[in-house]
């Protein structure tokens, strides 16, 4: 009866150590440890209205994910006053975060570009895809600075449907019109295959509507 009693005991905790194991994800691990998310660096989102407007701004990780930083404080959303200029709270011009999330990017179609002539490509490609001078420049500002470390760069555009499926942005008062592009950026010494380009759709920058960029590296 004794041996019996001490199987079962150790059947019991055999069974709670395996249960009391966390699951890997991206809701729990940090971006280093997690193999398969990915982290989108420094997204701003700018709001332009038609008029003066209070409204929540939430972010929502369908597939798994979660903020790592946000500017201003999220709190469980932006509550925020928008102007017709754009400015947020009358001292933002764009709400800033950063997440991790799994890496489900497109890497099939994109462009290869060189070192030296980086800058002058994403003034064009943002450009046109819709991005206005604003936009543009805090980009250039940015990122031109911090992506030295390669002679070719491997740039993949992610639009608006690739990126609700990860990152969710949802706005109470709805965008007439919403342009969101991440780059996944991938750096190299040598020369990498040429890729198939996307075709770009023109944005209507009318009526009250929204913009976004990011970048995963």
């Amino acid at each position: 009866m004794k041996a019996i009693k001490f199987l079962s005991l150790s059947l019991v905790f055999f069974i709670y150590l395996i249960l009391s194991i966390p699951f890997i994800g991206c809701e729990t691990e940090e971006p280093d440890e997690c193999d398969t998310c990915s982290v989108a660096y420094k997204p701003n989102i700018y709001i332009f209205p038609q008029e003066d407007i209070q409204l929540l701004v939430t972010l929502s990780f369908p597939k798994g994910g979660k903020l790592l930083t946000t500017i201003p404080e999220y709190g469980n959303g932006w509550n925020v006053q928008v102007d017709t200029s754009g400015l947020i709270n009358d001292t933002y011009s764009y709400l800033f975060y950063e997440s991790t999330q799994p890496n489900l990017w497109q890497y099939s179609k994109g462009w290869v570009i060189q070192l030296e002539a980086l800058e002058t490509f994403f003034k064009e490609n943002l450009a046109e895809y819709g991005f206005g001078v604003r936009e543009i420049d805090d980009f250039i500002e940015y990122w031109i600075p911090r992506l030295t470390d390669y002679e070719y760069f491997s740039i993949y555009p992610q639009t608006k449907n690739t990126i609700d499926e990860l990152i969710l942005l949802s706005i109470s008062v709805q965008p007439d019109n919403m342009l969101r592009l991440f780059y996944v950026i991938e750096g190299s010494n040598q020369a990498p295959d040429q890729l198939p380009e996307p075709i770009i759709h023109n944005f209507d920058r009318e009526g009250y509507y929204v913009t976004e960029w990011g970048v995963i590296l």
